[in-house]
Order: C-alpha cells, then sequence, then structure tokens
C-alpha cells in the first residue's frame, strides 16, 4: 500500500479522481455561472404567456389593462434574464408590441380623429382569442384516450386454447311442453281480418219494389234468398218494415194464420 492511500484512509475522502482519492477541496474551484441550466416548459409562446397572466386574474381577453399586463409580463422577461435562460426572439417581439400599444393608448387622439378609430388592442386580442380556441382544442384532443399512453394492445393466442362444448341432455317431452307454449302464444297473436258484406238496405228496397211493379201479389217468403244466409234475410226484413214504414207496400193476409202477400201501395186501385 502507498504512502497516499495510507494518509488518505486517515482523513475524509472528498472525491476519487482517476482512482486517487482527494481529501481537501481545492481553493480555486470555480463553478461557472452556466453549468446549471434551467429550461421552464411552462409557456409555448408569448401568446401563451400573456394567457397565462389574464386568466391568472380573471380577466377578460376583450379588456385588457395594458398597463398591468405590459408590467407583469416584463418581469417576467426579467426573470427569465437573472435566470439566463435563452429568451426567443418572438418574447422580445411581444413585449416591444406591447409597449407599443401602451404608447398609443396614452398619447392623445387628433382633433380630426373620428371616434370610430379601431382599439389599439384590437388586434392583439383577436390573436388572443384565437389561440384560446387553438389551445382548448388542442387540450381536448390530449385528453382523449391515446393508444399506448392510456390504452394498450392486448394480443391473446386463442389457438392453444382448447374449448369444450357440453350439449346439455334434452328429452322429447321438454321440446313437446316448449312446442306447445309456442303454439299457444301464435293464437294469442293471431289476427282476422273483417270485411263488410256488399248489402243495402236501400238496395234491397229499390229491388223489392221493382219486383212489386204491377200491382201483383208476391209471398212474403219469396222476397228473401236463401243463399245470402242470415245477413240476406235480415236485410230484406229491414228494407220490408222501411218500405211498410213509408207506406210504399201492403202486407195483406186473407185468413188468420195465413200466408202473408206483399204488393205495391195503390195496387188494388189499380186492379
Amino acid at each position: 500500500m502507498s504512502g497516499s492511500q495510507e494518509a488518505a484512509q486517515g482523513a475524509d475522502i472528498v472525491a476519487v479522481v482517476r482512482g486517487s482519492p482527494v481529501t481537501d477541496v481545492p481553493k480555486d474551484l470555480y463553478i461557472p455561472p452556466d453549468a446549471l441550466k434551467v429550461f421552464l416548459e411552462a409557456f409555448e409562446g408569448p401568446l401563451d404567456l400573456l394567457l397565462y397572466l389574464i386568466r391568472r386574474q380573471n380577466l377578460f381577453i376583450i379588456e385588457i389593462p395594458i398597463a398591468d399586463i405590459t408590467r407583469q409580463y416584463m418581469a417576467y422577461i426579467e426573470m427569465m434574464g437573472e435566470l439566463q435562460i435563452e429568451l426567443a426572439a418572438e418574447y422580445l417581439l411581444m413585449a416591444a408590441l406591447l409597449a407599443e400599444i401602451k404608447s398609443r393608448m396614452l398619447l392623445p387622439k387628433p382633433v380630426e380623429a373620428s371616434d370610430e378609430e379601431e382599439d389599439p388592442r384590437a388586434d392583439l386580442i383577436r390573436r388572443l382569442q384565437e389561440y384560446e380556441r387553438y389551445k382548448a382544442a388542442a387540450e381536448a384532443i390530449d385528453a382523449l384516450p391515446r393508444l399506448e399512453r392510456d390504452v394498450f394492445e392486448v394480443s391473446v393466442d386463442a389457438s392453444a386454447i382448447e374449448v369444450k362444448k357440453i350439449y346439455p341432455d334434452v328429452k322429447l317431452k321438454e321440446v313437446l311442453i316448449t312446442f306447445q307454449e309456442v303454439l299457444r302464444r301464435a293464437e294469442r297473436s293471431s289476427s282476422h281480418q273483417i270485411h263488410r258484406e256488399p248489402l243495402s238496405v236501400r238496395e234491397r228496397m229499390a229491388g223489392i219494389l221493382a219486383r212489386l211493379r204491377g200491382g201483383i201479389l208476391v209471398p212474403f217468403s219469396e222476397l228473401f234468398q236463401r243463399q245470402e244466409g242470415r245477413p240476406g234475410a235480415v236485410v230484406s226484413l229491414l228494407a220490408l218494415l222501411e218500405l211498410g214504414k213509408e207506406r210504399l207496400i201492403e202486407i195483406l193476409q186473407d185468413e188468420p194464420l195465413g200466408p202473408l202477400q206483399i204488393r205495391a201501395a195503390g195496387g188494388a186501385d189499380d186492379g
């Protein structure tokens, strides 16, 4: 063991340089100011900085207090200079623009100038509003789930998975019971259509009067058509009753309980 290493064991080792221990801090040690650099990524440009200053004070963009905002903006520029952060040219350009707007607002307006002269802040306000919309849209897009950040693809090899299908033991009796239930449901949901019979009391009245033309006597039973069934009989009876009510026919009976005969009204006089 060398003498330098033995001496180092009895003292505190500050560092090891190229394998040799160092116990004393060099008196001429100098750390340059640029050795430490701080990068601030909070703002992406001068408009982002202005928007931050406006939101921090809950101000309206269309009512920007140029004096206060310019003062805060310049304080931030000076802080960046003290931290020896390299300023982009656009930050300095915005500072000059704010100074120009401030000077234009302080200068008195000419007498001949119209009252409708555009506000010196108008162009800056439009740029801030447009930037705010784009920033809100970018934040909304960034909040969406992103592949490989929030959502990850998963691949599974399903070929190695053996699936065993177990079929139930169904008896014929259960199939028949289920089929009967299907038939009952089909009966409940069945429908039928009702068609109107082409029978009219007025048309039957005209037909009876045409048959009784000439004053002839017609037996009551012959005025009913058997092929029409019960609906036709009901229509014929209603037609006869309506004709009798209007005194267009006469219902005759020669003897008690004898057959009924029908003739047109006034048929006896015609005979």
